[in-house]
């Protein structure tokens, strides 16, 4: 079968596409025909920087495809599934033709989008979740979104909607606002300095922007960001205390929190 791996690390000219054995099923396992996968960017980070499995090694996270062999009597051949796998953790690569992994990280594959776009959701999907609840986003509290167009903001601003969150949005350009409001934001603008000042209790930053002269006093500033500006640039000493790092799937990143 085919797969993309590399055996060094370095730029795009690392990756090398090739003939490897199919993977062995062992008790509780799934074998998973790829429909598709997706390129995210702890998938470049682990190609370019010193991190990750033993090499050679094969890349890529997210997986959306269909079971056809199972050790796991949960899932059925045939069956559309999405899933994730730890790649940096377990070396098991989802960008391959056949991708094998435990039952339990596999989950059904949404039935309303086609087989191959759902790949885009595990990862990005399990981000967003992630971030909302360290932030203790509760119902009827309003809360800003920072990079909301984007995979992992986009998500944010649908998931809080759904839990009756108000959400507001910040994306980098102007023709981005009326996307983000078709998904849930009820604000929305491109230019932070344009931000009402400490209307936030919640502010969840998935571009590394720094919008801490928004949050309220006493909020929570949530960030995904390898190296969130709130913390690097701000003078508002609230803001640089009520700020969590989320790790980026094992990459270290600076950890700040709230008490």
């Amino acid at each position: 079968m085919r797969a993309v791996q590399i055996d060094r690390h370095g730029g795009p000219d690392a990756l090398i596409v090739r003939e490897i054995a199919e993977p062995a099923l062992a008790p509780g396992e799934v074998i998973i025909r790829a429909a598709a996968s997706s390129l995210n960017p702890v998938d470049w980070k682990t190609r370019a920087w010193q991190v990750g499995p033993r090499l050679p090694a094969t890349l890529g996270r997210d997986l959306a495809g269909r079971v056809v062999a199972a050790n796991d009597t949960a899932q059925e051949g045939g069956a559309p599934v999405i899933a994730m796998s730890a790649q940096i953790a377990t070396g098991r690569g989802t960008w391959s033709d056949l991708v094998t992994l435990p039952g339990h990280l596999l989950a059904p594959a949404p039935s309303s989008i086609a087989l191959a776009d759902s790949a885009s959701l595990p990862l990005t999907g399990t981000t967003a979740l992630q971030a909302l609840r360290s932030a203790r986003t509760a119902a009827g509290e309003r809360i800003l979104v920072i990079g909301a167009a984007g995979a992992v903001g986009g998500l944010t601003v649908q998931l809080a909607h759904l839990a009756g969150a108000h959400v507001d949005a910040l994306v980098s350009r102007s023709e981005h606002e009326p996307a983000t409001l078709e998904l849930g934001a009820e604000e929305v603008w491109h230019r932070p300095d344009d931000l009402p000042r400490g209307r936030y209790p919640v502010i969840l930053d998935t571009a590394g922007t720094d919008a801490s002269a928004a949050l309220a006093p006493g909020g929570r500033y949530v960030s995904i960001a390898d190296h969130p500006r709130a913390v690097a640039s701000s003078n508002d000493a609230r803001a640089a205390r009520s700020l969590t790092s989320l790790p980026r799937w094992a990459f270290p990143a600076p950890a700040h929190r709230s008490g």
